[in-house]
């Protein structure tokens, strides 16, 4: 969870239209005249004013709120590793950070070093995919070696800082280990999902444990610098820095869900066959809808959408259209998804009040939330212009990615099985050319272009044997 500074006041109610009031403790930051509020809120300054505000003195300590919409997007600007060597260089100037051996120092001076290991702690526990860079870690080592020399008695919150912060890391490579290695080992037998998972109920629930196993391991900060990727005009660039591709990952799930569900419906020759498997999956959206899953659920209402399987007319005629048509509804992207937007709205508040860990599960559909942050972004990369950058862009982008923060750490409820869950996320997959084919023998070609599709389809593999 984010850090508690007994500071600060709580995410929500700064997001609520109190960002930026920090009261009186900063008074003594001249630069800081440099920042704009408006109505009490900051909504823009120069970035080193913006820097020089999240500093620590012996009387002052960022707010909360400040602090995470900062070290958000200010990646646009400056990289993580050079801001943390403008703040060292800040406290070393203007705090005497380094002019202090054990021992000597004052009272105001130990309370300074608690501030500065905090601000570390912080960064560490919003942000700890920002440590994997060497150069972070090189760091923080000076320091807090420095404020230990200045106050030992942090020496306890440093090593609690550090124990908290390895086991996240460790976990993350271990992860895009095992996302590497069964990339490599794909089990090319095809299996019938509903012939070891049987209840639509139940595999909703599988796929809900791995949509929130990838979502825990996708970092804030991986909006921002998806952003970044596609915009290669901006100031900072991330060449240099270890990629994190959690959010490429799971976007790639969505994908592979969608082509393993229209797979599973093309593989049956036989219509009754088709009907069932079709039957089975909406029944499955249906259960991932009523748990709150709408990223499985959108994957599924893709897969039976798509061309090989819409095409399927004998199939359809056989199914009750009004089941599909309600999920249809449900994310139907006219009016920019408003009717997901609502249920998405009711499901939020379902969590927000909820004790029931059921009830807390939020899945957003990922695609849309990631355009969503898209458009934010390019907000926040646009400096005003008088050369300021524009925190209005940043509260509003945080306050989005927070919502998300809160949605990545329920914990799944749902009691894990290993062979559903691998079937799922290693089991075969037809590609785009390989389904049409399988359509076209399920049902063959009823139309001069179909035929005709049909015909260069399979020219394509006699040529490829």
């Amino acid at each position: 969870s984010l850090p508690q500074t007994p500071q600060t006041k709580s995410f929500s109610t700064i997001f609520n239209g109190e960002a930026g009031q920090e009261g009186s403790a900063e008074s003594g930051l001249q630069q800081d005249n440099a920042l704009v509020y408006r109505d009490g809120n900051l909504v823009s300054g120069p970035l080193d004013a913006l820097i020089q505000h999240m500093v620590p003195t012996e009387v002052y300590y960022p707010d909360r709120a400040y602090l995470f919409a900062f070290l958000l997007s200010s990646r646009l600007f400056i990289k993580p590793h050079d801001l943390l060597a403008k703040v060292r260089s800040l406290c070393e100037t203007q705090q005497g950070l380094c002019s202090t051996s054990g021992g000597s120092s004052h009272p105001g001076q130990a309370r300074f070093a608690e501030h500065l290991v905090q601000l570390l702690a912080e960064w560490t526990e919003t942000f700890p995919y920002d440590f994997r860079d060497e150069r972070m870690m090189e760091h923080v080592r000076k320091v807090t070696q420095q404020c230990c020399a200045i106050n030992p008695s942090l020496r306890a919150n440093v090593s609690s800082m550090l124990h908290n912060l390895h086991p996240r890391l460790t976990a993350l490579e271990a992860y895009e280990k095992s996302l590497e290695n069964h990339s490599a080992s794909i089990d090319e037998n095809f299996t019938d999902i509903s012939e070891i998972c049987p209840n639509p109920a139940v595999l909703a629930q599988q796929l809900t444990q791995v949509e929130l196993e990838r979502l825990s391991f996708i970092g804030p900060e991986e909006f921002v610098q998806a952003f970044a990727k596609e915009n290669p005009n901006l100031e900072t660039s991330f060449k240099d820095m270890k990629k994190t591709h959690n959010l490429e990952q799971y976007v790639q799930w969505f994908n592979r869900l969608s082509y393993f569900v229209a797979t599973q419906v093309c593989k049956y020759q036989k219509k009754k066959m088709r009907v069932r498997v079709v039957e089975f999956w909406i029944e499955t959206g249906r259960e991932c809808f009523n748990i709150g899953n709408f990223n499985s659920l959108m994957a599924i209402i893709a897969g039976l959408n798509m061309s090989p399987i819409s095409r399927l007319k004998k199939t359809w005629s056989k199914i009750q259209s009004g089941k599909f048509a309600i999920l249809e509804h449900q994310m139907d992207p006219s009016s920019n998804f408003s009717s997901y937007r609502s249920t998405l709205k009711a499901a939020m508040w379902r969590s927000a009040g909820a004790t029931d860990q059921r009830q807390r599960i939020v899945i957003p559909f990922f695609s849309l939330l990631v355009k969503d942050l898209y458009f934010l972004n390019q907000g926040c990369s646009s400096r005003l212009p008088n050369g300021h950058i524009n925190f209005d862009k940043f509260w509003q982008l945080a306050k989005q990615v927070t919502e998300f923060m809160a949605w990545k750490q329920v914990t799944c409820p749902f009691e894990k099985d290993p062979k559903i869950i691998s079937l799922l996320q290693h089991g075969p997959v037809l590609n785009e050319n390989a389904l049409a084919l399988a359509s076209f023998e399920c049902e063959p070609p009823d139309n001069n272009q179909e035929k005709e599709r049909c015909k260069n389809l399979k020219a394509d593999v006699t040529a490829s044997n």
